[in-house]
C-alpha cells in the first residue's frame, strides 16, 4: 500500500482554468484510477494545527449507512480525541442510510455545514456506484463549493469503502468507477482522499479476510440461533475473519482495517502546512450547478386544504427525525396539497417514506408531471427520510402542487411481514423542506 503526497496545479486555478479532459469509456463512467490508500495532497493543515494547539474542533461525517453505522466513524473520532487529548473534538454525525452525494448535497448545510466544522469527511462511493461521472462532479463540485464558500479553511477528506461487489477492480489494483471519478476531482482540488480498498484487498488476498458469509462454507444451520458466533469461531481456526455479513457493511474488524487507513492518511499530512481554499471558490472542476443547492423549510402558508397536521414534539416522526428534517407536517387524507414556487433549476422535497405513506400526484406550472408517486416502497415496515424530486430543467420561475390521491399504495411490495394491520392503513404525506438549487419565492 503506497501513500502519495501531491499538489495541485495552482496556476491553472488561478487562471480560472476547469478541468482537464478526463478518459472515459463511452458510457458515462471514467477510466478506473490507480488505487492506492492514501493521496495526502494539500493535507488537512487547518484542522491539524488546531488539534496541536488544544483549541476545540468539529469534525462532520457526511456519507451512506457505512458511516451512519457504528464504526469507522465514531473509532475516528475516539482516536482524534486520545491522539490529541487537549483539544475538544466534537463530532457532527450527517450520515443516511442508502443516501448518495445527489442527496449529500442539498442536505450538506443543514445537516454539516452548519455546525461550522473544521473538517469534512465524504463518503459515497458505494452509494454512487451507479451514478455516471458527470452527475458525481456535478454533486462533489457543490459540496466543495458549499463547504469552501462558508469557510475556505474548513478541510476535506473523500473516504472510499469497498464492498464485495468491488473486490474484482480492487483485486486488479483499480479504484470502482464512483471513487476514480471523485478522485479527478479530488486532485483538481488538492483534497486528500483515503481509500480503504487496498489494505482489504491485500488481507483477503492473503486468505485472512473473507468479504461475506456468502464465501463462507460452513455447516452451521442457518436457523441456529448463535449461528454467527459459531461462524466466527470457525474462521477463527483457520486463522480467518469476516469483513461483512453481507459484504458491504463491516462489522468490527472491518472498520479497524478502515480506522487503519485512516490513521495511515493523518500519519502522511501531519507535517503539511495549512492551506487556504479560498482560490477554488467560484471554480470548480465540472459546471459548479449545485453550488447553491439547499434545503427550505416548509412554511405553513404552503399547506392547502383540510388533513394537515404539525407534528409535535412527541410525535414519533418528529423526535426521529428531527435532527435532519427540522419541522415535519402531515397530510393524512386526500386532497390535501403542498403548493409553493420557486426560482431555479432543480426542485425536490424531503419527506418520509413510512407504512402509512400515500400516493401523491405531482404538478409542476399547471401541467401532470407524475400521476402517482407512492412515498412507500418494499422497505417501508419502518419510516425513514427520502427525496421526492419534482423538477430538473431551465432557469426559471415554476410553480409546483403536490396533492394526497385517493387510496393506498400496493402495502405487500413489504414482504417482511404482513401489511392488513393499521400499521399500515393511512394515506400519509409527511414532508418538511424544499431542496432547490435557487430560492423558494412568494
Amino acid at each position: 500500500m503506497r501513500i502519495i503526497c501531491g499538489t495541485i496545479l495552482a496556476a491553472a486555478v488561478a487562471a480560472g482554468a476547469v478541468r482537464a479532459e478526463v478518459p472515459k469509456t463511452g458510457d458515462g463512467r471514467v477510466e478506473l484510477v490507480k488505487a492506492e490508500e492514501v493521496h495526502a495532497r494539500n493535507g488537512v493543515g487547518n484542522f491539524i494545527a488546531k488539534l496541536e494547539a488544544g483549541k476545540p474542533v468539529t469534525v462532520a461525517y457526511l456519507g451512506g449507512s457505512i458511516t451512519e453505522m457504528s464504526g469507522w466513524r465514531n473509532m475516528t473520532t475516539d482516536w482524534l480525541r486520545k491522539t490529541y487529548p487537549a483539544a475538544e473534538v466534537e463530532e457532527v454525525h450527517a450520515a443516511i442510510g442508502g443516501t448518495g452525494s445527489g442527496l449529500g448535497v442539498f442536505r450538506l448545510g443543514h445537516d454539516a455545514l452548519s455546525k461550522n466544522p473544521d473538517l469534512l469527511f465524504v463518503e459515497f462511493a458505494t452509494n454512487d456506484s451507479s451514478e455516471s461521472a458527470e452527475s458525481i462532479w456535478r454533486n462533489f463540485d457543490g459540496i466543495v463549493q458549499q463547504t469552501w464558500r462558508k469557510n475556505p479553511k474548513t478541510d476535506i477528506v473523500f473516504v472510499y469503502t469497498i464492498t464485495t461487489r468491488m473486490m474484482g477492480e480492487y483485486g486488479s489494483g483499480k479504484m470502482n468507477h464512483a471513487a476514480s471519478a471523485m478522485e479527478h476531482l479530488a486532485g483538481y482540488y488538492g483534497i486528500p482522499s483515503v481509500c480503504f480498498g487496498p489494505r482489504v484487498t491485500e488481507e483477503v488476498k492473503a486468505g485472512r479476510l473473507i468479504m461475506s458469509l456468502g464465501e463462507v462454507p460452513t455447516a452451521v444451520p442457518k436457523e441456529t440461533p448463535d449461528r454467527d458466533r459459531l461462524i466466527n469461531e470457525e474462521l477463527k481456526k483457520k486463522g480467518q475473519t469476516l469483513f461483512a455479513k453481507d459484504g458491504v457493511h463491516p462489522a468490527l474488524p472491518g472498520h479497524e482495517f478502515y480506522l487503519k487507513s485512516i490513521i495511515a492518511a493523518f500519519e502522511a499530512m501531519r507535517a503539511l502546512p495549512p492551506a487556504d481554499h479560498a482560490p477554488f471558490v467560484g471554480k470548480p472542476f465540472f459546471d459548479g450547478m449545485l453550488a447553491e443547492a439547499k434545503m427550505v423549510p416548509i412554511d405553513e402558508a404552503m399547506l392547502v386544504g383540510k388533513g394537515w397536521t404539525k407534528l409535535a414534539e412527541n410525535e414519533p416522526e418528529q423526535k426521529s427525525f428531527e435532527k435532519r428534517g427540522g419541522q415535519f407536517w402531515r397530510a393524512d387524507r386526500p386532497s390535501a396539497k403542498l403548493a409553493f414556487r420557486f426560482r431555479g433549476t432543480k426542485c425536490g422535497v424531503y419527506d418520509l417514506l413510512a407504512p402509512k405513506g400515500a400516493n401523491v400526484r405531482i404538478t409542476v406550472d399547471g401541467k401532470v408531471t407524475r400521476e402517482s408517486c407512492p412515498r412507500f416502497d418494499s422497505y417501508c415496515w419502518y419510516t425513514r427520510l427520502a427525496p421526492l424530486w419534482v423538477f430538473d430543467g431551465e432557469e426559471g420561475e415554476h410553480s409546483v402542487e403536490i396533492e394526497v390521491l385517493e387510496g393506498q399504495p400496493d402495502r405487500t411490495l413489504v414482504k417482511k411481514e404482513p401489511t392488513d394491520t393499521s400499521k399500515y392503513d393511512g394515506t400519509w404525506f409527511q414532508p418538511c423542506q424544499i431542496m432547490v438549487v435557487g430560492d423558494v419565492v412568494d
